[in-house]
């Protein structure tokens, strides 16, 4: 679940339980600070490829319970300590973090679920053990909803994507619908683009619809949050759809509407 990716990220909800508050909180800033690392500013790659080893090792420190360098990783510590997190989604973060920085094309579906494991599903996991419902079954269903959300991100934001270098639709499906890299960069919306698009769209749906159990599992306010999660992710896939994927013109976004919307759609489920 993506901080440009993490805007699903419920650091700031009203429904997250205070005791939680802190830890996650700390999470959101890691995650946030390595993207912008991988992301942002005029940095070479070797440079942003050095920083995110440095906060590798900075989670090696926490590991071996020494103090972290920096105050960031100092509050991190803090809080894997006192919730007992796992150490390797944190790693699995920066393995996607880097893997940004040097690769911009994905050659199939395979490829891109293998970036959405550690790009996405480790907040999940990190979200589910700080709820103390970290079960097997709790995390394959954590993990469908984190990916799916992944991949709607990057449907939401093929535009924005291709102007920082990056394509994270598989080039051999572009290939069997007949989309170039030239048409993204045009802007092209036509039957072939709508076609791939929504045959994105429609697995994404179907991935998201895997995981919902978990929403109804989840109970009080956090199966709430993560209900509205869910809702809001299938939302952004219907403004898809409604504006004929051509979110060159205009990206979806949830408005003050949307979340009545959601919010309505969001009581709890039995399976």
């Amino acid at each position: 679940m993506p901080v440009d990716h993490y805007e699903n990220f419920p650091v700031a909800s009203i429904l997250m339980p205070k005791r939680l508050r802190k830890p996650v909180a700390a999470i959101y800033h890691f995650a946030r600070a390595a993207d912008d690392i991988a992301d942002e500013g005029e940095l070479r790659n070797e440079e942003r490829l050095q920083q995110l080893d440095d906060f590798r090792d900075e989670l090696i420190h926490i590991a071996a319970d020494e103090t972290p360098l920096l105050p960031l990783f100092q509050r991190l510590a803090a809080e894997i300590k006192g919730q007992q997190l796992p150490m390797q989604p944190f790693h699995d973060l920066l393995d996607a973090f880097s893997q940004d920085v040097v690769k911009k094309r994905y050659d199939n579906y395979d490829e891109l679920l293998d970036y959405c494991r550690r790009s996405a599903n480790p907040v999940g996991n990190l979200l589910l053990h700080l709820y103390e419902e970290a079960t097997p079954v709790n995390i394959a269903y954590s993990d469908a909803i984190c990916t799916a959300l992944q991949l709607i991100n990057f449907w939401q934001d093929v535009a924005k994507d291709w102007n920082i270098g990056r394509i994270y639709l598989p080039l051999d499906e572009m290939a069997r619908f007949g989309v170039s890299e030239a048409q993204i960069a045009q802007g092209v919306s036509d039957d072939k683009w709508r076609a791939l698009m929504k045959f994105q769209g429609d697995r994404a749906r179907a991935l998201m619809l895997q995981g919902t159990p978990l929403g109804s599992i989840l109970r009080g306010r956090i199966g709430l949050e993560m209900r509205m999660i869910i809702a809001g992710g299938l939302r952004i896939l219907d403004k898809l759809e409604a504006a004929d994927y051509d979110m060159f013109k205009r990206r979806p976004v949830l408005r003050p509407f949307d979340w009545v919307i959601m919010l309505s759609k969001s009581a709890p489920m039995r399976f």
